[in-house]
């Protein structure tokens, strides 16, 4: 009699422990206080093969600034944003900007660049294409709002497996020397 409640309760405790192990690394970039070192690029892995990385942003002529940040989703995989909003915060504080969307667009890696489907929104969801072995989604945000010597940006966090997990924080500062705004560690 007590077999049948306990493989009820027992049961989700087992199929959870054999999930897949993921610790994330460096969920926020800065490493050094005064966060001196440039880099060209971050690439944050998440689990199931799921990533987001992003290049230094690049200012604009009207003053605004414009960042690009590009999901790799292999297929048959999803994530669920948590979130729709991509954050400007002072370092490890509150919230200066909210980024405002350009555009959202998809295409699978063994489509041409020139074929992407355009999204007018954060969708709720990232899904792959079934079409190749795994969908690029390319987001282009922009910030209007004149940006302090130093500042992190938070993509929405993701829900992957109905499992929860951070997203990176990227951490940016100008550097003088070479007149722009880059991601630095």
């Amino acid at each position: 009699m007590r077999l049948r409640y306990t493989i009820p309760l027992v049961l989700p405790l087992l199929l959870s422990a054999c999930g897949e192990s993921y610790t994330p690394v460096d969920v926020y970039m800065a490493t050094s206080p005064d966060c001196a070192a440039w880099q060209e690029g971050s690439r944050f892995e998440l689990p199931r093969g799921i990533s987001v990385s992003t290049t230094p942003p690049v200012m604009q002529p009207d003053g605004s600034t414009e960042f690009t940040f590009v999901y790799i989703v292999p297929r048959g995989e999803r994530a669920l944003f948590l979130t729709r909003d991509y954050n400007v915060t002072a370092p490890k504080g509150p919230v200066l900007a909210k980024a405002q969307l350009v555009t959202f667009y998809q295409r699978t890696t063994n489509s041409p660049a020139e074929i992407v489907e355009a999204i007018p929104k954060v969708p709720d969801m990232l899904i792959a294409g079934a079409t190749g072995p795994e969908t690029i989604w390319r987001v282009r945000l922009r910030v209007t709002e004149k940006l302090p010597e130093r500042f992190d940006l938070t993509p929405p966090a993701f829900e992957i497996a109905l499992n929860k997990y951070p997203m990176r924080t990227f951490t940016y500062r100008y550097f003088a020397d070479r007149k722009a705004f880059g991601l630095c560690k």
